[in-house]
């Protein structure tokens, strides 16, 4: 199975335009090259990057790695997520492929995901997560008004998208090149009822912000291994 990675923004909220957002270094190390360890550490080795802004700084580093099957493809400047995997259709021959964000990382079992995917049936698979608020939560008592307790930044009860999809190469047939995936590709799905949702409560970190890839830093810097899960 290829592993399709959309590595093509500008990260405009990282504060260094110079360097392209998968190049961020965790650790000493870009994160985009920590997403793809992730699946190479399942064993699935033979990615597409989907380049963009910048992209040839992360062709000139990626392509001196000989351990893992790389295929570099330029999918545009200002292409949107749909646009970029549809760009790649040609390069998957495999019935299945994955496909995932340059920025993200967690400890998610891809055994798991795959076998959730194949037992579902359906086109699409999404991986969803609980997020922890990025604020702090303040309880009040809705007769008195009084404030009853204080809760530092918890786990939200809402699902959100995580990242790391299975799909099936009929996917390809509800993508347009000027989609964005999230909004028109899988409205498409969802119509035909063709996405389904694999739950991971588990470790889930994506890089958004500089403040975020400091975080994801220090993470690291006391658990080296916090998003590599190895079983199966």
């Amino acid at each position: 199975m290829k592993v399709v990675i959309l590595c093509g923004g500008k990260g405009t909220r990282m504060g260094n335009a110079e360097i392209p957002k998968g190049l961020f270094p965790i650790g000493g190390k870009p994160v985009l090259w920590h997403v793809m360890n992730i699946y190479a550490s399942y064993g699935f080795t033979n990615f597409v990057l989907c380049l963009g802004y910048k992209g040839d700084r992360i062709r000139d580093y990626f392509r001196k790695i000989r351990a893992w099957k790389i295929e570099f493809v330029d999918t545009g400047l200002n292409t949107n997520t749909g646009g970029r995997i549809k760009k790649v259709e040609r390069l998957i021959q495999d019935n299945l492929f994955f496909a995932t964000y340059g920025d993200g990382v967690a400890d998610i079992n891809l055994k798991q995901l795959l076998r959730a995917h194949n037992t579902q049936r359906r086109l699409a698979t999404i991986t969803v997560v609980r997020p922890y608020s990025p604020f702090g939560i303040v309880g009040v008592d809705s007769h008195t008004q009084m404030v009853t307790h204080f809760e530092e930044k918890p786990i939200l009860d809402h699902w959100i998208n995580g990242g790391f999809f299975v799909f099936n190469k009929e996917v390809f047939g509800y993508l347009k090149e000027s989609d964005i995936l999230e909004k028109h590709s899988f409205a498409r799905l969802l119509q035909d009822k063709q996405l389904c949702a694999f739950k991971h409560t588990g470790f889930w970190k994506c890089m958004d912000t500089y403040k975020d890839n400091r975080e994801l830093n220090e993470i690291w810097k006391h658990n080296n291994e916090a998003w590599i899960k190895r079983s199966g």
